[in-house]
């Protein structure tokens, strides 16, 4: 019988770097905190200096002797990656990323909601800013075996759409199996685009994607409407998982042998709601390579953001 897989199985990170959004709180803390025990450093960024500092001292709690540097980073606005990347590159210059983790994002926002860049916040925070913060980080990752970029998608990822027409939900919004579903849809493509061009250009850098399954995290508490919060809460003792066993997934793409390039993970689990990280099906709609293509020129004209050579992969 194959032995499930835990954090118990993550090996030493010393040496590594490890910039991981959105990890003052819910999965992403919880995956930064196994990343601080095994050695790692940690470039934690939240959207206040006071939110990133405050992950770090939770984290000093339990490992005294974790090393990290608190940023701050609003992924909804273009201008805060823009101004995160340059701190970064003249903080840690050259090469000096071995692993960046795409885990902050929103959920079901009952209203639609635009940013300063008049984007829709959801595609915003959950997609366009990953694709802009990879893209600038990308020259920052060490071009080396070992190296990762995980981001991280959803099971809502099977009923998302990708609406050319409607990307910023303009013409219809609806929060939770429209807006998010498509959010989520768009980063488990973009994870495998990336995958694509990094493979034609002879990059061993890798991209992988994974989703937490049902992690009860404040993500749900924060923005989600009455009907939705019924449903969970009579889901919740029967499907869910703590936070910690939720970024099991993120943490088995981050440093797991057995991942392979372009791999996809979440919990082994009835309707992968919870359970031991494994390989999991693609969304039909993340396989089609045109729809793929078209998404990543799209994107970059939106966010202004390109990636070098493989933005001349066709």
């Amino acid at each position: 019988m194959k032995t499930k897989w835990t954090s118990a199985n993550i090996t030493s990170q010393a040496g590594r770097r490890v910039l991981i959004t959105g990890a003052n709180s819910g999965i992403g803390f919880e995956a930064a905190l196994e990343l601080a025990r095994k050695g790692a450093e940690l470039i934690l960024p939240a959207r206040t200096q006071a939110k990133a500092e405050d992950a770090g001292s939770r984290i000093l709690q339990q490992v005294p002797q974790a090393r990290f540097h608190p940023e701050i980073l609003d992924l909804a606005e273009q201008a805060s990656i823009h101004a995160f990347v340059n701190h970064v590159i003249e903080r840690f210059p050259g090469q000096s990323l071995d692993l960046l983790i795409n885990n902050a994002g929103v959920m079901a926002l009952p209203k639609r909601e635009i940013t300063a860049d008049g984007f829709e916040r959801q595609f915003a925070t959950n997609y366009l800013g990953p694709f802009a913060l990879t893209g600038l980080l990308l020259p920052s990752i060490k071009a080396k075996i070992g190296s990762r970029v995980v981001t991280l998608s959803s099971g809502a990822s099977h009923q998302g759409k990708i609406e050319f027409d409607n990307l910023q939900s303009e013409r219809v919004y609806k929060p939770m199996f429209q807006a998010y579903a498509q959010s989520k849809l768009a980063d488990l493509i973009f994870s495998q685009e990336l995958q694509r061009r990094l493979t034609a250009v002879g990059s061993p850098i890798i991209s992988m994607a994974a989703h937490p399954g049902y992690a009860v995290t404040n993500l749900q508490a924060d923005h989600v409407g009455a009907g939705l919060t019924l449903l969970m809460a009579v889901m919740k003792p029967f499907l869910s998982q703590d936070a910690a066993h939720g970024a099991l997934p993120t943490l088995f793409a981050a440093v797991a042998a057995e991942t392979v390039p372009g791999g996809y993970y979440g919990p082994d689990g009835v309707g992968e709601l919870k359970g031991h990280p494994t390989a999991v099906r693609l969304a039909k709609g993340a396989m089609d390579q045109a729809v793929a293509k078209r998404l990543w020129i799209e994107s970059e004209r939106l966010t202004n953001v390109k990636f070098g050579a493989l933005s001349d992969v066709v």
